[in-house]
């Protein structure tokens, strides 16, 4: 066979896949109900030999990963609700939404490095509950109000809805001409309703849907909002009644200063003009302290 010939076949095997040494699932999306039985696919060309080494790797949505089949063995904590079947593919029983993630499926040559593998992604599915809604009663005009929804037991992860007085909010409010006054901003994912500048027309009755594909949407209660002008009245007596309060204290204090009844600085002045002033013993006779008459000595007689 000529060099030409070589290439071409060389081509061709490139091109229709011989020796890639390939691993493939017949379904990367797999959505079972909870509690049901999950089965993840893969197969793997015969590239890899009679005996090629099988691991499943699990990583779960925060990122954290752990084996589930280490060199063709279900890993402890798997022992009990994952197997292999078909050679390499996995089952795994009665999953629940903690099972939810990637599931990586590597197959190896012992010896060698040649190395396959496919991703294949487990979504449990469960119909969301009735989500928890925080809605405040009052608001002040030009302040921000928030209101939030939240379900932690739908999966996959609820698309929220947020209704005023009955008729749903769209997303972007000034789409649509029955909302284009209004300045919310809205979040599906979250579940999120932020006033950054409340009005009055905001005011209204509000409640949020948690939406999946697993089950019916579950709705929370209404709740009133009424958004208010601030209360210039009571601001303005609130001043009033600190100043009050200021001044009764003050005047507390010197009242009790006057009285005696808080302590008060020593008079440096008065201690000093107390002070008996005493001349020395030797001008007194025969140095005798407790005599008291001054007497003057002989040396002083001219």
């Amino acid at each position: 066979m000529s060099a030409t010939a070589w290439v071409s076949l060389l081509l061709l095997c490139a091109a229709t896949g011989v020796n890639s040494f390939s691993v493939s699932t017949s379904n990367a999306n797999v959505e079972p109900r909870e509690n049901e039985d999950a089965d993840l696919t893969c197969t793997y060309s015969g590239d890899f030999g009679s005996s090629p080494r099988i691991e499943w790797k699990f990583q779960n949505n925060k990122g954290s990963q752990t084996y589930v089949v280490f060199n063709g063995v279900p890993t402890t904590p798997y022992a009990n609700r994952a197997s292999l079947f078909r050679g390499s593919s996995l089952r795994l029983s009665k999953v629940t939404r903690q099972d939810n993630g990637r599931y990586d499926c590597e197959v190896s040559e012992p010896g060698s490095s040649n190395f396959g593998e496919v991703s294949v992604t487990l979504t449990v599915l469960v119909p969301p509950s009735t989500p928890v809604c925080r809605v405040p009663s009052s608001g002040t005009t030009g302040k921000t109000v928030r209101l939030s929804c939240y379900d932690s037991n739908g999966s996959p992860p609820p698309t929220y809805k947020w209704y005023k007085d009955g008729t749903p909010l769209p997303q972007d409010p000034s789409q649509m001409a029955a909302f284009k006054n209004l300045t919310y901003k809205l979040d599906p994912a979250k579940g999120e309703l932020v006033f950054p500048a409340a009005q009055k027309l905001d005011s209204g009755s509000y409640h949020c849907e948690a939406i999946n594909k697993a089950g019916p949407p579950q709705s929370c209660r209404p709740t009133r909002l009424e958004i208010r002008d601030p209360n210039v009245g009571g601001i303005v007596a609130g001043v009033i009644v600190g100043l009050l309060l200021l001044g009764v204290l003050a005047f507390g204090i010197w009242y009790a200063y006057k009285k005696g009844y808080l302590p008060q600085r020593a008079d440096s002045s008065k201690q000093k003009s107390n002070v008996v002033y005493q001349p020395p013993s030797s001008l007194y006779s025969g140095g005798d302290e407790d005599d008291g008459d001054f007497k003057q000595k002989s040396s002083f007689v001219v």
